[in-house]
């Protein structure tokens, strides 16, 4: 895992579930502006993947359990494709708030795929 990329991904989530959150309390229904930046974190989800796969065939692993880590990132990225799903089925505001916590809930999973990589808590 590169931390600058982690970093990035960490901050890129972190914003756009609080831009979700302030866009759902504006009462407003999913649009461009929420699923895109879902999109956004998915993108760097994809990013990671091809990233940590080419550092594990460099011969790097993480420090606790590579196939754990492997397993985060790949639960992770299933998590914004659900939540758009959600929100292009229900056009309501609360959909705002599923992709806001969606968008949260990567970058916790963000911050513990690091500790899996760096073995530091």
């Amino acid at each position: 895992m590169i931390d600058w990329l982690y970093q990035a991904q960490l901050w890129l989530a972190t914003g756009f579930g609080v831009l979700c959150v302030i866009l759902a309390l504006a009462k407003r229904k999913p649009s461009a502006i929420s699923i895109g930046a879902l999109a956004l974190v998915q993108f760097g989800l994809v990013v990671q993947l091809i990233a940590s796969i080419v550092l594990v065939i460099a011969g790097q692993q993480a420090k606790q359990d590579t196939v754990e880590f492997f397993a985060y990132l790949i639960v992770a990225m299933m998590i914004p494709v659900a939540a758009v799903f959600w929100s292009l089925i229900e056009r309501t505001r609360w959909s705002t708030f599923v992709l806001a916590v969606a968008a949260l809930t990567v970058a916790v999973m963000l911050v513990r795929m690091s500790q899996i990589w760096t073995g530091i808590y």
